[in-house]
């Protein structure tokens, strides 16, 4: 992903995510971040979906639509901001090759955990590729997740080299 790409990741965030709208700022500073954690996922030469990932604590995700203003020097796992397709792109393999870019790169760094936040129209597919819910987090996950909204999940999975 480069800042050339970002007019289209945010149309494609607002046809897969209408009810968790983020501002540019947001995509902008994770990709200066860390870059090697921001991908574009392309059809033809069209940019069809995208993975935005940084690294992070576990149980402690970071607020919807909000800057990060930097990266946690105790980082312990990789967290999955979004992976977002396009309707039209979903069953070409797409997501599972961004995912298996994920798992390279938390085992690139020496993490041995993905986490993310999933919607819950999104919890199933999560559910599949072997994400669980985190059990850990307390009373503070549990006010951060209800800030996004009902139904969410903070779940995490082990890293696969």
């Amino acid at each position: 992903m480069t800042a050339d790409d970002l007019d289209k990741v945010l149309a494609i965030a607002d046809v897969v995510h209408p009810a968790y709208p983020e501002e540019r700022s947001v995509f902008e500073e994770r990709l200066a971040l860390y870059p090697a954690g921001c991908r574009v996922a392309e059809c033809r030469g069209e940019v069809i979906g995208y993975g935005v990932m940084h690294p992070g604590k576990l149980g402690v995700p970071p607020p919807l639509d909000s800057p990060l203003g930097g990266l946690p020097a105790d980082a312990d796992c990789l967290y999955l901001h979004d992976i977002a397709l396009l309707p039209e792109a979903r069953g070409t393999g797409l997501g599972a090759a961004v995912l298996h870019h994920a798992h390279r790169l938390a085992a690139g760094e020496g993490w041995r955990w993905l986490a993310l936040t999933s919607t819950p129209n999104a919890r199933s597919y999560w559910d599949r590729v072997g994400f669980t819910p985190y059990r850990d987090g307390g009373a503070a996950l549990e006010a951060k997740l209800a800030s996004y909204g009902g139904g969410m999940s903070y779940m995490t999975a082990p890293v696969q080299a």
